[in-house]
């Protein structure tokens, strides 16, 4: 790589030891929040806008648009919070995680950038419960902050760890979880960066966004944009899992696609595997056939073909893994994270799972394919509060397209007929 097109997360370690504030400072940190506090606050948010930046945790939406939807001026309220939402709970999905335990003192950097943009006093990182090992290095890494006062010089930030739930990765089911309610998702609008936490102005992005914020400064929104290989701006954090040579992260350009994923840096399916299928993005997005291999991974070119990127983290599916019991093992994640608010998550996932287990068991009946791509239909966008059960539906919909014969395998043969071969 040149100079001028230096990988985000190039000083990460590969034995996952965290960088901690002396090597960060080393590596040039925090110059990038002293250039941006020597901005007018709107400066800052134009720099991310025109950097064309879409948030990473899945949806692409512009970060610099969110940005900029939290009120400024003299009417604005004066107590406005930052949130970062670390609450990685997508199966399939770990590419903050590596930021959070291996370059946490970036992520502060960012969060700091980001709160002299909307003016926040008040900043928090929401984790995952279960991140044990980095919300021990956030801490320490906020308190080293802290320590050279960095932090308390009008932003105060703290570390706060899920009680655990899916659903608290929805950004408003995670402000009444912050606040100590149910996490339940409220009706939008209001939005959050106007009613957001404790009904003052809010604006909450993902880990992996957060932590572009500093090479924008640094290098600039034209320097971002021609990191891609694609209109949508910068790098992006890829990983892969399933029955690859080499399943981890790799930070390439946007745009990358599935193929190149696949064989290249993953290494090819293992010995005596055949590629049937993968999810793009976390457990929540549509099964992909060689078809779309060649497809740009980025936010615009899976949305042309009426697709989705997600999270960027690909589940691989071989040809020797049950599909319907890779749905089973989907599907029943998604009922038991249901917040139970509304009727066709609550109730329907709960029938999805039942089917898919009885195929499993040996008892599915052709009827029941019926149902599953009925429930598919019903669970989809605009029938429910969230975007938790059209997440579900996406996999079982493209499922059913797809392996319908190996449901009617299950049928035939009264039983699985992978059994043999589930590892």
């Amino acid at each position: 790589m040149s100079a001028t097109k230096k990988p985000l997360t190039q000083h990460i370690r590969t034995d996952g030891e965290m960088i901690g504030f002396q090597e960060y400072i080393q590596l040039g940190g925090y110059q990038a929040v002293q250039k941006a506090k020597q901005m007018a606050p709107q400066d800052v948010t134009k720099l991310v806008s025109d950097s064309g930046l879409g948030g990473r945790g899945g949806a692409g939406f512009s970060t610099g648009f969110k940005m900029s939807a939290v009120p400024m001026g003299d009417d604005a309220s004066k107590t406005k919070y930052l949130i970062c939402n670390a609450d990685e709970m997508e199966p399939g999905t770990f590419k903050d995680r590596l930021l959070l335990e291996c370059h946490p003192h970036q992520l502060i950097e960012g969060m700091m950038i980001s709160a002299h943009a909307i003016q926040a006093t008040v900043a928090y990182i929401f984790v995952r419960g279960e991140y044990k090992l980095s919300i021990q290095r956030l801490e320490h890494a906020v308190q080293e902050a802290y320590a050279q006062g960095l932090l308390g010089q009008g932003l105060e930030m703290y570390v706060h760890a899920s009680a655990g739930r899916y659903i608290c990765g929805e950004e408003t089911a995670l402000l009444n979880a912050l606040e100590g309610k149910r996490a339940t998702p409220r009706a939008k609008p209001p939005f959050p960066q106007t009613v957001g936490l404790w009904g003052k102005p809010t604006l909450v992005n993902n880990v992996e966004t957060l932590s572009c914020l500093p090479h924008i400064v640094n290098h600039g929104a034209e320097w971002f944009k021609s990191l891609s290989k694609t209109a949508d701006a910068g790098t992006k954090l890829y990983g892969l899992s399933g029955h690859v040579n080499n399943p981890g992260l790799f930070e390439l350009p946007m745009g990358t696609t599935a193929r190149e994923l696949i064989e290249v840096h993953a290494g090819g399916m293992k010995d005596g595997r055949k590629f049937r299928a993968l999810l793009p993005g976390g457990a929540s997005t549509d099964f992909w056939l060689e078809d779309k291999l060649d497809v740009p991974m980025d936010f615009s070119s899976t949305a042309k073909i009426r697709t989705r990127m997600g999270t960027g983290t690909i589940i691989i599916l071989d040809d020797k893994t049950c599909p319907v019991g890779m749905l089973l093992s989907l599907e029943r994640f998604f009922k038991q994270e249901s917040c139970g608010w509304c009727t066709p998550c609550r109730d329907g996932l709960t029938w999805v799972e039942k089917i898919l287990q009885a195929f499993e068991n040996g008892e599915g009946r052709e009827e029941d394919i019926e149902q599953l791509e009925r429930h598919a239909r019903l669970l989809g966008p605009g029938s429910t509060f969230c975007a938790l059960a059209p997440g579900a539906a996406s996999p079982l919909g493209t499922g059913m397209k797809y392996f319908k014969e190996e449901f009617l395998k299950h049928i035939d043969e009264k039983r699985c007929p992978y059994a043999n071969h589930l590892h």
